[in-house]
């Protein structure tokens, strides 16, 4: 009974937190906001630690804790299963938000929004949690759509600027599609199985393997479970930012550098997937779906990695640097390797997240100057985050013995041992974005830390970040945008850079530390399924592999290492030695160039196609219905008809007495006459 208090302490300080931070935000001073909101998260933070020790020691738990709402045989509850996998990731976000919301003292600070914006981080810590802790659909549905909600507010946090509000409104629309397919999944789930709790489903789901449903009529049938699969998966699209509806995430830069760090490192993005790893009894039964999970992800993975290349945006560069790496996580659940899934995201969530904060770090150095061509020799001036920052990159590109080195090889390796349809093309191209992440990554590092300083030249053309225009409720606080000539940058306060040396120590050793048990070991026994006589991939990466030490020793010959270092050795020569080359390729390949500066026109296609189709078919239906039918038949019609009769009628309406006569005489000889002929 303690532990399962304990549960609910978990989600319900952030919501605490959040609920004094903003119902009373312009009211209370700042350290109130501050101080309650951080008290809620690392009360959080502690109680996962210790429910984490406590399913360590064999205690897992799965029940309801709230009945909702009782319809015929259905029951909505509030529930949570407390495993392995639910723990991992109540560390991982609890870690990373308490971070983010120390970050958020330094980087907020002259901010007019500032008890707002600490309101919406806790409740965005609460939602996540309710996602991560649910044992049912419904509650998973609740938290998916509350972390959808609560980023909404945070990427438009500075409302008053066209671009975040237009940036938000993506976001959400770009959710809504995804979302449409995981409510279609969610349906399915409960009309054939009869409940939404997971336990029960699972446990049904072989008896459906070969089901099958009629799609349109009886001569197109599917499997039930690649249906399933295939709408649930739409869902982890939208939110994990998998192509084609990756469009939202690179615009999200618009909201604050601490909520790029929280949507982008360990939480939102990372839902879709921990949806399907928690999916897997159902993925299992549907090779299809697991091979459309491969190619995406592997599309993902190697063409937003290129995109990265030309960003001068030092958001935008760590921004596209998430979706390849969602990518990489979503190859390897299609692998059937999903523990290593869950391994990567756990690994990706601490450096990204440091490299997110370090750019943030940058951003305050510089005052507010976002372009890397601004910059440039920062190392001297800001030591703290050129060495965590140096330490984020080096776990992104898959150094040896760094955490990342850990889940990103496992992925690879995954991939090539596995069999499913797409394995090929998916394991060229985890193997490609290894160079094209060393060389993006090591791109903006040179450009930000080494090399000739550029800053006090600030370029009005250049994007730059800035807090809101004037307007009654938000004062712009930067009046000026870049460092002043003659200015020089400086290392941020300690409630920045305690945050990044915090990030970069597990950054450092947490895929050592952990590679043995999550991968190797029965870390998730009885969690994540794999059917291994369907997928072997998991069983042939056990067998070759013993210990990480072996793997760290191995992996200095193999081609992912070369490849890394080939990425950083390319990129240190052409931005530090010869910068006149990647100009010369960019005018010799302008092509090329243009492709990804337009992102492919993904961006284009949708505002024709859709938002363009949709502006179309409302013109239609104006022009055609309202215009047409309502107005021209209906409304102006009737009384076209009404003026008419009444035309007609005030004909005979003459007042004399003789017309009257008349007209009586005629109707009686008409009256008459008709009943004559009927006898």
């Amino acid at each position: 009974m303690e532990m399962q208090k304990l549960y609910l302490l978990v989600p319900l300080a952030p919501l605490f937190g959040a609920m004094i931070a903003g119902l009373f935000c312009r009211v209370i001073p700042r350290w109130v906001a501050h101080t309650v909101t951080i008290a809620g998260v690392a009360v959080a933070f502690v109680a996962s630690v210790i429910i984490f020790r406590d399913v360590q020691a064999g205690h897992v738990f799965n029940g309801p804790v709230y009945t909702w709402l009782t319809s015929g045989d259905y029951k909505f509850e509030v529930g949570f299963l407390i495993d392995t996998l639910t723990t991992t990731m109540m560390l991982v976000v609890t870690f990373v938000s308490l971070m983010v919301h120390i970050y958020t003292i330094g980087y907020m600070q002259e901010d007019p929004g500032y008890n707002r914006f600490f309101s919406y981080i806790s409740l965005f810590t609460f939602s996540m949690l309710m996602l991560v802790m649910s044992n049912n659909f419904m509650q998973l549905f609740f938290g998916w759509e509350a972390v959808g909600l609560v980023s909404y507010l945070l990427i438009g946090f500075w409302y008053t600027r066209p671009t975040a509000i237009f940036a938000n409104m993506k976001a959400f629309l770009v959710n809504r599609v995804g979302d449409f397919g995981f409510i279609l999944g969610i349906g399915l789930v409960l009309t054939y199985f009869g409940t939404l709790d997971y336990a029960t489903v699972f446990q049904k789901a072989p008896e459906f393997a070969n089901a099958t449903i009629a799609l349109f009529g009886e001569g197109s049938s599917v499997s039930l479970m690649t249906a399933t699969c295939i709408c649930l998966f739409i869902g982890a699209m939208g939110k994990s930012a998998q192509v084609p509806l990756h469009v939202w995430l690179p615009d999200s830069m618009e909201g604050p550098t601490p909520i790029s760090a929280l949507i982008h490192a360990a939480t939102m993005v990372t839902a879709g997937i921990f949806m399907v790893a928690r999916m897997s009894p159902l993925f299992e039964l549907s090779t299809t779906a697991l091979s459309l999970v491969l190619v995406i992800g592997a599309i993902t993975a190697l063409f937003m990695g290129f995109l990265g290349i030309i960003q001068n945006d030092i958001k935008r560069v760590v921004a596209y640097s998430t979706l390849s790496q969602l990518g990489y996580m979503t190859v390897a659940l299609g692998a059937s390797a999903y523990s290593v899934a869950i391994f990567h995201l756990m690994t990706h969530a601490f450096f990204k997240a440091l490299l997110f904060l370090a750019a943030g770090s940058v951003i305050i150095g510089m005052h507010h100057d976002q372009d890397i061509r601004n910059m440039g020799g920062l190392r001297k001036y800001m030591p703290i985050t050129w060495i965590t920052s140096l330490i984020g990159s080096l776990a992104l590109i898959g150094t040896p013995f760094l955490s990342g080195f850990y889940s990103k090889d496992s992925i690879i390796e995954a991939v090539a041992l596995s069999h499913i349809p797409g394995a090929g093309f998916a394991y060229f191209s985890v193997l490609a974005g290894v160079f094209v992440t060393a060389f993006y990554s090591f791109r903006m590092y040179f450009l930000v830390f080494h090399g000739e300083e550029r800053f006090g030249k600030a370029d009005d053309e250049h994007h730059h970040e800035h807090h809101g225009d004037h307007d009654d409720e938000e004062v712009a606080h930067d009046h000026h945008h870049g460092l002043a000539p003659g200015q020089k940058p400086h290392e941020t306060p300690w409630v920045v850079t305690l945050p990044l040396v915090l990030l970069a120590i597990p950054s450092l050793v947490i895929g050592y530390l952990a590679i043995g048990p999550m991968v190797f070991g029965d870390y998730f026994k009885g969690v994540i399924f794999i059917d291994h006589h369907a997928h072997p991939a998991m069983e042939h990466l056990a067998e070759h592999f013993h210990g990480a030490a072996a793997m760290g020793i191995h992996a200095l010959t193999t081609l992912p290492f070369f490849l890394a270092l080939a990425g950083v050795v390319v990129s240190w020569f052409f931005y530090m030695k010869r910068p006149d080359i990647p100009a010369a390729i960019q005018r010799r390949f302008s092509a090329i160039y243009t492709l990804f500066e337009n992102k492919y026109y993904f961006d284009k296609f949708n505002e024709v196609f859709f938002a363009g189709g949709a502006r179309l078919l409302g013109k239609v239906f104006w022009r055609g219905g309202d215009v047409s039918v309502i107005d021209g038949v209906i409304v102006n019609g009737s009384t076209k008809l009404v003026a008419m009769i009444s035309t007609v009628t005030r004909t005979f309406q003459t007042g004399y007495v003789y017309h009257y006569a008349f007209t009586m005489i005629i109707g009686v000889f008409v009256l008459m006459t008709l009943w004559i002929n009927r006898a």
